[in-house]
This record gives C-alpha cells, sequence and structure tokens, in this order.
C-alpha cells in the first residue's frame, strides 16, 4: 500500500465557530471546501483537516490529533497568549517535549517536537 494523503476528521457543534478557533490556533491560512454539506477541509502542515458539524460523541477511546512542531516550547507560549487553555508543557531529555489540549468541543489535540 502507497498512502499519497491523509484527512483527519474531527466532530463540532458550530462549524462556523469551529473554523475559526482551528484557523486562529493552527495558524491556517489556506482556502477551505465544502466537499459535502456541513463538511470542511483545509490543510493543516502535512495533512487535510476536515471539520464536520455533528454532536461529538465519546464511547470509550478516543482520538488525539498530535501534531509535530519546530519548537513546542514557542507554541505553548503562543497558544497561552491566545488564551488557550493547555495542559503542562513537559519535557522528556533526549526525546520530545510536548503538551495536550482540546478544542472547544473536547476533542484530544497535542503538539510536540522532537529534542537531543
Amino acid at each position: 500500500m502507497k498512502v499519497t494523503s491523509v484527512t483527519v476528521g474531527l466532530p463540532v457543534r458550530d462549524l462556523p465557530a469551529a473554523e475559526r478557533w482551528y484557523r486562529r490556533v493552527f495558524e491556517v491560512s489556506t482556502p477551505s471546501v465544502e466537499p459535502a454539506p456541513g463538511v470542511i477541509e483545509f490543510v493543516v502542515g502535512p495533512i487535510d483537516l476536515q471539520l464536520s458539524e455533528e454532536p461529538p460523541k465519546r464511547s470509550g477511546a478516543q482520538v488525539t490529533l498530535r501534531l509535530g512542531v519546530p519548537d513546542a516550547s514557542a507554541e505553548y507560549e503562543r497558544l497561552t497568549g491566545l488564551g488557550v487553555i493547555l495542559g503542562t508543557l513537559e519535557h522528556v531529555p533526549g526525546a520530545v517535549d510536548y503538551f495536550d489540549f482540546t478544542d472547544p468541543d473536547g476533542n484530544a489535540l497535542s503538539m510536540y517536537s522532537l529534542n537531543a
């Protein structure tokens, strides 16, 4: 199998509000497309992020969208400045720096950077 692209879909309650939040938090400037009614999609780094207007349902395990960034500490400071509520910035020596947070609909997100 040769994978040529990845699209991640997340449920949101209010599509326009969620699009604004994701654009601000992930600094997305590319235009969105509407592949189906109640669904928007835009590019976030190497993936396509698809938001669909539906009540987020939680049962069992929850998917976490983890995004690699050049400097997790810098992103932690930037998002704190935007008022995003974040978990603790963790530092694992010789491995990774990371932090977890959620979007306004409770979807689990995380940012990380590798360190030496």
